[in-house]
């Protein structure tokens, strides 16, 4: 008769469980994005910022001309170098962790690069600040990843991401012309010490933490080696033009960044957690969006510097004049990035990729057509559309491929080689064309040396993206990748 303890059982089974779990479901989406988005936006605005500011920064502090060259590429080496490690790390020890400490670490580097009194100083600042993007900047695309299912909604987040981050590498030019001509060129870097300190508060209250399940190793050794051999080779490329290609003083740097180049990759063999398991290149879409974007960034990345150089040492316009002239090609980029998505679910990665390769190409060769007395529109601002809608269009397929069919545990070491292989190959090929400028020129600076030497730096871009383009299309896979 006493039935009384069976009565509560059926009113716990139906209201327990089902109420709480949408409510803990954390932050939106958008908001995630959001964030990552900003970070990504400040790693790549510093790749670009200090363009229009070399000149101030060249007579303040006394900089060589191979000096200006090294302001941008100590930040992209080590930016480029360490990307890998910032990968595993934020599969190690959390995204939302990683995201905190890299962004900390840049916006601290940033203050002291503001501040710097001497050209040590300035190129150290630079090297660290890209040492936190580094840190950073594989965990602004695996936090994406991670919060937007795959699939349409991922691919449409993904060129939001490469808008953004290409947005960031255009408008630098922009950014840097206001505050070099208001200011001064300090606060080309001091500006990102408050946005920097906002994106901080605002990704320790909302975003998520994120880790992957498998444990391993950070492969610090391979890091300071890659990292070490694309310095070295970098400068040894710098070392030709004075020294010449027989000259020791340019060999001995070479051979001894390949050596540096071939004993990462040994140690990446043997290793029981390799900064780079090489067997990820097995994968096609892998391998070969990688290489692209590797082609493509040595084509690409050198454009707002060549660009801007010309605008304000041939043209003679002032900073904020040559960033207001670059503006266009800042929304053209932003442009090429939003349409790839469309153009993918018409047609194909592949297809997308290539056409935006050779809209680029298109952009290129025009501008090889340069002349001292050029005009606004003809010899930068249409010429600067082309190159930067191009290569907005190429950037969201490459990502999307390269990121597309691997395992969780993966996610963030194949997010750092895509950032990875875009930026080694834009530090390099700075190196490379900066080395052709300056031999075109053969020392002189008159408007027309100038013109001849970054004309043939153009010229050579263009035959880079075709070739890239033919590779693309025998390479890449036919299908696959998110389908917007």
């Amino acid at each position: 008769m006493t039935t009384m303890p069976s009565a509560p059982e059926p009113t716990k089974a139906p209201t327990a469980t089902p109420v709480p779990a949408p409510r803990k479901s954390g932050p939106p989406a958008w908001l995630i994005v959001a964030l990552a988005c900003a970070g990504q936006f400040l790693v790549v605005l510093d790749i670009s910022v200090v363009n229009v500011a070399l000149p101030s920064m060249r007579a303040d502090l006394g900089l060589s001309a191979p000096g200006l060259q090294w302001v941008v590429n100590a930040y992209a080496i080590t930016f480029a170098g360490f990307l890998l490690l910032g990968g595993r790390a934020g599969d190690l020890f959390g995204r939302k962790r990683t995201f905190l400490a890299g962004l900390a670490l840049f916006t601290l580097a940033s203050l002291s690069g503001g501040l710097a009194q001497s050209d040590w100083e300035l190129l150290a600042a630079r090297a660290v600040q890209g040492l936190g993007a580094a840190i950073l900047a594989p965990s602004t695309l695996t936090l994406l990843t991670a919060a937007v299912p795959e699939g349409p909604a991922r691919a449409r987040a993904i060129a939001t991401w490469t808008a953004v981050g290409a947005g960031g590498g255009s408008a630098g030019g922009l950014v840097g012309g206001v505050l070099v001509d208001t200011l001064s060129w300090r606060w080309v870097l001091l500006i990102n010490v408050p946005i920097g300190a906002l994106v901080l508060a605002g990704a320790l209250r909302w975003l998520p933490e994120t880790r992957s399940e498998t444990k391993k190793r950070l492969d610090v050794p391979g890091a300071v080696l890659v990292t070490a051999g694309l310095a070295t080779l970098a400068f040894g490329i710098s070392r030709i033009e004075s020294e010449g290609w027989t000259s020791g003083a340019a060999l001995l740097p070479l051979a001894a960044g390949a050596v540096l180049i071939a004993a990462f990759l040994a140690v990446e063999a043997r290793a029981r957690s390799p900064l780079m398991p090489l067997g990820l290149l097995r994968l096609r879409q892998v391998a070969s969006a990688n290489v692209a974007m590797f082609i493509s960034g040595s084509a690409t990345f050198c454009m707002w510097f060549f660009m801007t150089l010309y605008a304000q040492n041939v043209l003679g316009y002032t900073p904020l004049e040559a960033g207001l002239a670059t503006m266009p090609s800042s929304l053209a980029v932003i442009a090429g990035s939003k349409l790839a998505p469309r153009l993918m679910r018409a047609a194909s990665p592949r297809a997308t990729a290539v056409l935006g390769a050779l809209i680029a190409a298109a952009g290129f060769a025009w501008q090889s057509t340069m002349s001292p007395d050029g005009s606004l529109l003809t010899d930068i601002v249409f010429p600067g559309i082309l190159m930067m809608f191009g290569a907005g269009m190429a950037t969201t397929p490459l990502a999307s491929l390269a990121t597309s069919g691997t395992t969780a545990a993966d996610s963030g070491i194949v997010s750092g080689l895509v950032n990875t292989s875009r930026t080694i190959g834009g530090s390099l090929g700075l190196a490379v064309m900066a080395t052709i400028a300056a031999t075109r020129t053969d020392g002189h600076d008159t408007p027309a040396a100038l013109t001849d030497g970054y004309a043939l730096v153009f010229r050579t871009s263009t035959a880079v993206l075709l070739a890239g383009a033919a590779l693309m299309w025998a390479w890449l896979p036919r299908g696959g990748g998110d389908r917007a």
